[in-house]
């Protein structure tokens, strides 16, 4: 067995980190939504310091999001923001943008970069186009199925984050959708507070059991799974293939729910590495995630076993 992979996963407050780094979880991606995109949480360059003091005693990682849609206007503040950063002794940065590694690579060479494009992280030789650039970590497209993934992982030498628990984005607008539907349909004023912890949602008339959570922030309009990604029976394979971040996404959840979650995937881990030849998957390590899960929101696997189309 070679190194144990990471499990990450993601935080609202700075109560909710402690909890889930109790609970086994090695690294949180947190950050604000000025630079970060669909993040459980705001947390400012002061809170993100907070954050690395109250980790690092633990053995605890905190990576800073900074995978917004960079435009002009946050160009200026970037710098000082990556020193901030890196003063606060993060332990990486998450990008999509160029302006970001760039500045980066001027302002804390340091930092380990990793490489975060959503839906167009789909082949090894794009992940290494910007390992030679700087980053040392990509994440893969929720899209991509466990043969994609054995793949990119065996052709690169560069560390690989994949999802496997947790809701994902099907759709991302800069624009106020829903403000703009309402004003459009001349309905009685606009809807306030329609962020993550508002519980709307849009559901089909052809799908009208599914619901799809919807939220708008900084970044625009977003719409959500209406499942919940769940690998946790099947997390050896991800484990065999030597990928080296296991992340859940812990945003629309409850702390009690991302407890449980973080639990059972830290006794998976490891149970695993400590046996992989005799390791055998116990259907009651998943029933604490079962007794929480949301009656409205089925467990599934996801695009993991999935023909692909790309």
């Amino acid at each position: 067995m070679g190194k144990k992979p990471e499990l990450l996963t993601t935080a609202s407050s700075l109560a909710e980190l402690e909890a889930l780094a109790d609970a086994g979880a090695d690294a949180f991606v947190v950050g604000e939504s000025r630079y970060g995109m669909r993040l459980p949480g705001e947390f400012d360059a002061a809170a993100i310091a907070q954050a690395v003091k109250l980790a690092e005693p633990r053995g605890v990682k905190i990576y800073a999001s900074l995978n917004n849609l960079m435009d002009n206007t946050v160009l200026d503040s970037l710098p000082a923001y990556v020193r901030s950063l890196s003063e606060a002794g993060v332990s990486g940065i998450v990008f999509g943008d160029p302006a970001v590694l760039m500045t980066a690579r001027a302002e804390a060479p340091h930092l380990p970069l990793h490489w975060n494009a959503e839906m167009t992280s789909t082949n090894y030789k794009t992940a290494e186009y910007w390992g030679r650039r700087g980053a040392s970590r990509f994440v893969l497209a929720r899209e991509l199925n466990m043969d994609q993934i054995v793949e990119m992982k065996s052709a690169t030498a560069m560390a690989v984050e994949v999802q496997v628990h947790g809701m994902t984005n099907i759709y991302h607008s800069k624009r106020n959708l829903v403000n703009s539907y309402m004003d459009h349909q001349q309905t009685s004023g606009r809807i306030e507070g329609i962020d993550s912890a508002s519980g709307l949602y849009l559901t089909e008339a052809e799908r009208p059991g599914e619901r799809y959570p919807i939220f708008e922030d900084a970044n625009g309009t977003h719409i959500m799974s209406a499942d919940d990604v769940c690998m946790l029976e099947n997390l050896h394979e991800l484990m065999e293939a030597g990928v080296d971040s296991l992340k859940i996404e812990g945003m629309l959840k409850p702390l009690a729910y991302n407890e449980a979650v973080v639990r059972a995937y830290r006794h998976v881990i490891d149970a695993y590495c400590a046996d992989p030849a005799g390791y055998r998957f116990d259907d009651e390590w998943l029933e604490p995630i079962r007794e929480l899960q949301n009656p409205e929101r089925e467990l599934t696997f996801g695009f993991f076993y999935k023909e692909q189309v790309y």
